[in-house]
């Protein structure tokens, strides 16, 4: 436990950032999962508009450093090809 104020105060700090990063990484992944939850069905006009959300979100998460460009690139790449493979 830290003893000098500065100190004190970082590890508040990291305690309220490290919920938001964890409430930030989780909205990503339900929204991700509701994309493939719309591809899984076959339902190509719903499928649509969960891939603009995901997108959006995936971009937001680079924004905010929650995640590499290029782990994003990977994420919406493989979101495209599902989204292509449905008919």
């Amino acid at each position: 436990m830290p003893n000098i104020k500065s100190a004190k105060k970082r590890v508040l700090v990291n305690k309220t950032k490290a919920a938001q990063n964890k409430a930030a990484k989780s909205a990503l992944k339900t929204d991700i999962k509701k994309f493939e939850a719309a591809v899984v069905e076959g339902n190509r006009s719903e499928a649509e508009g969960a891939y603009k959300v995901a997108v959006k979100a995936v971009d937001k998460a680079v924004v905010k450093g929650l995640l590499h460009k290029n782990n994003a690139a990977h994420k919406k790449s493989a979101m495209t090809i599902k989204l292509n493979k449905l008919a």
